[in-house]
This record gives structure tokens, C-alpha cells and sequence, in this order.
């Protein structure tokens, strides 16, 4: 195996000894499988970012640590790395730990490796559950900072949030709706990968209340615990639309809108409206033609970049840095999907 970056480079990226890279370097037998696997991928992320950016300034490695579908882990990879090159003097590095329906306990088990090895701060995707919270309380008793992004967990120590108003977004997708189906009364389907997640529950918040205030002659009805997965939403949708004929459009919180798409075409009921979140490769397919009506989109690259700053200040070496605030929601219809999509 070449040898690009310095053993301790390695090794801080894989999150492994600097005796087990250069077993794995040099083919040594008594190193796992999956350990092996661990510093190739760690040699293959150097490689993509070290491409980027110049290995000089002050080196920072994050872990992000994200509870969520590959079509969103992979939009938020590209957004981090697109991000690189405009923290300079700053280097950042990521070490990635992902996973689609991850178990409660696997993510703790992570959270509390990143604190056992070290870590300059972690970007946490992840329910707002008490074991949760309490791996963040230890991430930061180690003086490692915690950012959330795209959903928060209250009342933990982390040291920001990043990511779009959620309750704005919720309220303006009512808006939409409302002009769709202004005055007859009907049905709007609100779908949300999960509960566990304060950032969905805050836009299915925003939603209700929008709804109730300004177009009380729609009934909501929700579903949840999908996990953004295809079949797991498509068989929840289908129950609902059975219960409720009345439902006539959709707020998908939560993603898996072709699963949700299919549900609707399987019973063969109308969608007269659709509104979604974010411009991933599946969305963009569905929008172009014009099967989803609107997306609400916010800046992934900006939340990256922000985090990456509060990282930095974290570790004084932002102080100059103005803090970044919340994404703007934008609203992308098939007219207007912005340039690079």
C-alpha cells in the first residue's frame, strides 16, 4: 500500500494506533478486516481533501456523526468538502460515521468513541433522546465541541445549532398549500422520517400552526417513523391514504418522496400538491418532472462552512470570524432550480 500522507496523519484520520497503520502499511498479519478497511478509507479521504486544499495552517479533524439517509449523508459530504478550500489558513479534515436506521445504542457507542480518542469537534445529526444528550454532555466534558445540524437536541451543551428556521420552513410550506387548495376543504398529508427528530417536529409545528391560522379548512394527518426509507414510508402512506380519503396533498418532512410518490400512484389517488425538502439527486429527478411542485432548499455548504467556524472559535482560532447565522429557506420550483443542480 503507498504510503501519501505520514503514518500519524493516518492514524488520527482512521481514529486507530499509529502501531496498527503501519501493521496494515506494511501487510502484517494480525489486523482485522474491517480495521484494514478503516485506514484505506481513511487514505482515500485524505487523498480527496488534501486535492482541495493545501496541507498547511492549522490542522483541525472532525467527526460527523449522521443518522440519515445515504441521498442526504452524501449531499452533506460533498457540501463539507466543497468547503475546504475556503477555510484556509485552517485545514479541516472529517472522519465520517453514517448510517441510514443506525440503533440508538450504535450512535452512542460512536459519539463515545470520538470522546475516548480525541477529537477537535463533532457535527451531530442524531435524535433529541436522553442517551443522546448525555454522550454530548461527555463529548464536551472532554472539551470536545458538539454542533448539531439540520436538527437540534435541546437542552444539551452543544455548543451550536447550524441549519435553516424550521418552524419558517413548516410555515411556509402551509403557505404554499394554502394557495393550492385555498377555499375547498381536504386533506394534507405531513410525513416525517421520524419523531425523534426536534428539527422535524419543528417544522411539522410551524406547519399546524400556519394551517390553523390561516387555512383552518385543511385537516392534517401525519405519519412517521420511516426513517426516510423507501419501503418502510411507502407501506405507512398507504395505510394513511386508506384511513383518509380526504388527503390531497403532501408536506414531506422527512424525504423518501418516490416511496411516497408510489403510494399515491399504487391506490391510485391524486396529489395535487407536493412540497419537499432539499435538492438531492432523487428530488431534482421527481421536481424536474414536475411530480414534486416545490422544494423548500437551504445553503448545505453555508451550514458546513458555519459549523466548521464554530469549530474554530472553539478553539480560538476563529476570533476574528463573525458567527453565521441560520440558512434561509428558498423555495425551488422546476423554473427556478438554482445554477449547479
Amino acid at each position: 500500500m503507498p504510503r501519501p500522507f505520514l503514518v500519524k496523519d493516518i492514524a488520527a484520520q482512521a481514529g486507530v494506533s499509529v502501531a496498527t497503520v503501519d501493521r496494515v502499511l506494511h501487510g502484517r498479519d494480525g489486523t482485522r478486516a474491517h480495521t484494514v478497511r478503516r485506514v484505506e478509507q481513511a487514505i482515500a479521504e485524505l487523498e480527496r481533501q488534501s486535492a482541495q486544499v493545501g496541507l498547511v495552517g492549522r490542522k483541525f479533524i472532525v467527526d460527523v456523526v449522521m443518522q440519515t439517509p445515504v441521498r442526504f449523508s452524501d449531499m452533506a459530504r460533498r457540501a463539507l468538502e466543497g468547503e475546504l478550500a475556503a477555510l484556509h489558513p485552517a485545514v479541516f479534515r472529517a472522519r465520517w460515521h453514517l448510517g441510514e436506521d443506525t440503533p440508538l445504542p450504535a450512535i452512542v457507542a460512536t459519539l463515545d468513541a470520538v470522546a475516548a480518542r480525541g477529537s477537535h469537534g463533532v457535527l451531530l445529526k442524531a435524535p433529541d433522546l436522553p442517551p443522546v444528550r448525555a454522550a454530548i454532555e461527555r463529548l464536551v466534558a472532554r472539551r470536545i465541541p458538539v454542533v448539531t445540524m439540520v436538527t437540534d437536541v435541546l437542552h444539551a451543551p452543544r455548543l451550536a445549532y447550524v441549519g435553516m428556521d424550521n418552524r419558517a420552513a413548516g410555515a411556509t410550506a402551509a403557505w404554499l398549500i394554502g394557495q393550492v387548495l385555498p377555499v375547498r376543504r381536504a386533506g394534507v398529508l405531513v410525513s416525517l422520517s421520524s419523531n425523534r427528530f426536534q428539527g422535524e417536529e419543528e417544522r411539522e409545528m410551524g406547519f399546524r400552526q400556519a394551517i390553523r391560522e390561516h387555512h383552518p379548512h385543511l385537516a392534517v394527518h401525519d405519519i412517521s417513523e420511516g426513517l426516510g426509507l423507501h419501503q418502510a414510508t411507502a407501506r405507512l402512506v398507504r395505510e394513511r391514504l386508506r384511513e383518509r380519503p380526504d388527503v390531497q396533498a403532501v408536506y414531506s418532512v422527512g424525504g423518501a418522496n418516490k416511496a411516497i410518490l408510489e403510494a399515491f400512484a399504487q391506490l391510485e389517488r391524486p396529489c395535487r400538491f407536493f412540497v419537499g425538502h432539499d435538492l438531492d439527486a432523487d428530488n431534482l429527478a421527481l421536481l424536474r418532472r414536475g411530480q414534486l411542485h416545490a422544494l423548500l432548499h437551504h445553503d448545505l455548504a453555508h451550514d458546513m462552512r458555519a459549523a466548521c467556524r464554530h469549530v474554530m472559535r472553539a478553539h480560538g482560532a476563529g476570533g476574528a470570524i463573525a458567527p453565521v447565522g441560520l440558512s434561509t429557506v428558498q423555495i425551488v420550483t422546476p423554473c427556478n432550480i438554482p445554477e449547479g443542480y
